[in-house]
């Protein structure tokens, strides 16, 4: 667990840091100097890139990782880089053709709702091409087991950026609509400069020669394309049916209820930068000893680091709520579901990483199919009457169904599973602390109360998680922190 620990602690100060600052843009200056509308626009515009983003990165992000280390030769190794270069065109240029002559027919289908939407069809394909390369660019260097810039770039960069075109909107520098196209180029700049830190690792020598395993990662690029977009589809199709079936400002106050509750996925995305190649070179080599013990380490340890920001979040609410604009906070329910979600998703440890890249990576697109398609008539139904609420007891119950699945599944081929005794008790201590502070309050400004408030919770959380001795890993981080200080 030496590397994992090591580079998923610096992914996850920069991921917080990215956070951070994520969290001033969503909960202050967004709400401040855009509309509601337009606020609402750029969530529904950055979902829909988001949803298209599996179809036009083709499955190639996944590939790499999942066939990298199975190339043995230069050449081998050549050529199959240069075919994830190249295979994502397959997709974007008929796509980018059917854009251009039918981008009226496009927008009017968009628009349906919110006749604002129909004018940024383009910002959506681009969007969604710069990410998908991004993240291809991304997967070249954690092959080289190198996730700390690319991290930076995927969780700091373009956060900071948008805080810098937000200010220029409220300083009368851009309008909205330049905004808009800034944050385009916010999105492609960050593809390039990942491409070049991508090409400092390992320079991409164009070699078009067959590749021994072509017929076998075409067909996992291919599954993975409909499997990626259904797991995008759950995680974006909440706010894109919002926009569809109501007035486009609710996807602004949506969107702040699920950033808040999307704290707790920090850990996970921060430690899943190097779980996925390891994960993958545990399969590739058959160790299912190292595998097992990576299940368990990383659910366990996800477990407490997401149980402790999932109390800050819950115990925190009522007094984050006292400083948002009043239309911003009717989502106390809709936190503490998708809440609730995002930290069974962290119980899964490396769960994601096995499906991926064993030879079971079939079973995740039947799964995710199935909850795709749970996810959207959920949606329609519940929208209707509960509005926000109502899409995110849909986004819980689909992501509920979609985790109990996996963990099923990996118990009965991997005949291993993520939860142990330590993992019951920590689920009790998360009940327990829940119970005892969610009615204490500090009589001061609510800022104060929540950082006051935080770090008791906090101390006496991680002294129980010592105490206990829980995770040995953990146990370890906070002996180095004390001797430290």
């Amino acid at each position: 667990m030496g590397i994992i620990l090591n580079q998923s602690l610096k992914n996850t100060i920069s991921t917080y840091a990215g956070f951070g600052i994520g969290a001033i843009n969503t909960l202050f200056l967004y709400t401040n100097f855009l509309t509601d509308e337009y606020y609402g626009l750029v969530a529904f515009v950055l979902s829909a890139a988001n949803i298209m983003m599996p179809f036009t990165a083709f499955g190639v992000h996944n590939a790499i990782i999942k066939f990298y280390s199975s190339f043995k030769t230069k050449n081998s190794i050549n050529s199959f880089l240069t075919l994830m270069l190249f295979l994502p065109l397959v997709f974007i240029i008929p796509v980018s053709i059917i854009g251009f002559f039918a981008y009226d027919t496009i927008g009017t289908l968009l628009s349906n709702e919110n006749p604002i939407v129909g004018n940024y069809v383009w910002h959506i394909l681009v969007l969604a091409i710069s990410m998908s390369y991004f993240e291809i660019f991304f997967a070249w260097s954690k092959v080289h087991m190198q996730t700390v810039f690319g991290n930076i770039m995927k969780e700091i960069f373009h956060r900071a950026c948008i805080m810098i075109l937000l200010f220029a909107v409220y300083l009368e520098w851009l309008t909205v609509e330049h905004f808009m196209v800034g944050l385009v180029l916010v999105y492609l700049l960050r593809m390039f400069l990942m491409q070049m830190y991508a090409y400092s690792l390992r320079l991409p020598r164009l070699k078009f020669q067959k590749i021994e395993k072509l017929p076998n990662v075409l067909k996992y690029a291919g599954l993975i394309i409909i499997a990626g977009s259904v797991a995008m589809l759950i995680l974006d199709i909440d706010k894109f049916m919002i926009g569809r079936m109501m007035q486009i400002e609710n996807v602004a106050y949506y969107s702040v209820a699920i950033f808040i509750a999307t704290v707790i996925a920090v850990p996970q995305r921060a430690m899943h930068q190097i779980m996925m190649p390891l994960t993958a070179q545990y399969l590739n080599q058959k160790d299912k000893r190292a595998l097992a013990d990576l299940y368990k380490r990383s659910s366990l340890s996800l477990l407490i680091v997401s149980g402790f920001i999932f109390l800050l979040i819950i115990l925190n609410i009522n007094q984050l709520y006292q400083i948002l604009p009043n239309e911003f906070t009717g989502g106390l329910f809709v936190v503490f579901l998708v809440s609730l979600a995002k930290l069974y998703d962290n119980c899964l440890g490396n769960n994601n990483a096995i499906l991926f890249n064993s030879d079971y990576y079939r079973i995740v697109l039947f799964f995710g199919v199935l909850l795709a398609i749970m996810a959207i008539v959920l949606n329609a139904i519940f929208i209707p009457i509960y509005g926000i609420e109502g899409s995110a007891f849909a986004t819980f119950m689909a992501v509920v169904i979609y985790n109990t699945l996996k963990i099923g599944f990996v118990k009965r081929k991997f005949n291993m599973q993520p939860f142990g005794t330590d993992s019951l008790k920590v689920f009790l201590l998360l009940i327990v602390f829940s119970l005892v502070f969610y009615f204490w309050e500090f009589p001061f400004y609510p800022v104060i109360n929540i950082i006051l408030k935080s770090a008791v919770i906090g101390l006496f959380y991680f002294g129980f998680v010592y105490k206990l001795n829980l995770s040995e890993d953990i146990s370890i981080q906070i002996k180095k922190w004390l001797k430290l200080k």
